[in-house]
């Protein structure tokens, strides 16, 4: 057992938070990342540890075993072996509820484990291995958390960028004078949609 070990999780959530004006109105989206620190599982015999140290490290190997039954029904759900509608057990421990949106959520996640090379480590080793081969098994769709105003405002807001270029470069194409007329005309149809979708947001 490591002496100088904290013996415990570490969680650190940074929130980053993106402002973009829309003529005035004011978008907000939020995003999280959260790093973390897992224990390491013990072997009590092994480790050696009694008293206190003997019930921290049950704990370490209880949260993880929870943990690790999270991980393995949601690469059940992304392999399609689950049933539909399948729950997944995220209120068995804290750790499992604090890293819900990171696990299952709208987000990417990365696992990063440390292994021994050591005979002597051979099945934590292989543990571990097997942990991170189910988390890699986990498929999620992250997208940006906005509202459907938010997208459409954005998406328009995209679209005349787009047609600005377009006209700057000769208008993009064969057709001079109709090609830039039809870009302009499109150009203020997306504004007078943004107009809306502004008022309707404010509403």
């Amino acid at each position: 057992m490591n002496a100088t070990s904290s013996r415990s999780h570490t969680v650190i959530t940074i929130q980053f938070t993106k402002k973009t004006n829309y003529g005035g109105k004011v978008a907000q989206t939020t995003s999280n990342i959260n790093l973390v620190d897992l224990a390491g599982s013990e072997k009590s015999a092994q480790a050696g540890t009694t008293g206190k140290g003997l019930e921290e490290g049950n704990a370490i190997n209880k949260s993880l075993t929870q943990l690790g039954n999270v991980i393995k029904q949601l690469a059940e759900i992304a392999s399609g072996k689950a049933k539909k509608g399948a729950h997944v057990n995220y209120r068995d421990s804290v750790l499992t509820r604090m890293l819900q949106d990171a696990l299952g959520g709208n987000s990417s996640t990365i696992m990063i484990c440390a292994i021994r090379p050591g005979h002597l480590y051979y099945e934590e080793t292989l543990n571990t291995l097997k942990y991170a081969d189910r988390a890699k098994q986990i498929k999620n769709k992250p997208v940006i958390n906005e509202s459907d105003a938010d997208r459409q405002i954005r998406m328009l807001k995209e679209e005349n960028e787009k047609l600005k270029k377009q006209l700057a470069s000769g208008g993009g194409g064969g057709g001079g004078d109709a090609m830039s007329a039809e870009a302009l005309a499109e150009m203020e149809a997306n504004k007078r949609q943004i107009e809306e979708l502004s008022k309707s947001w404010e509403q």
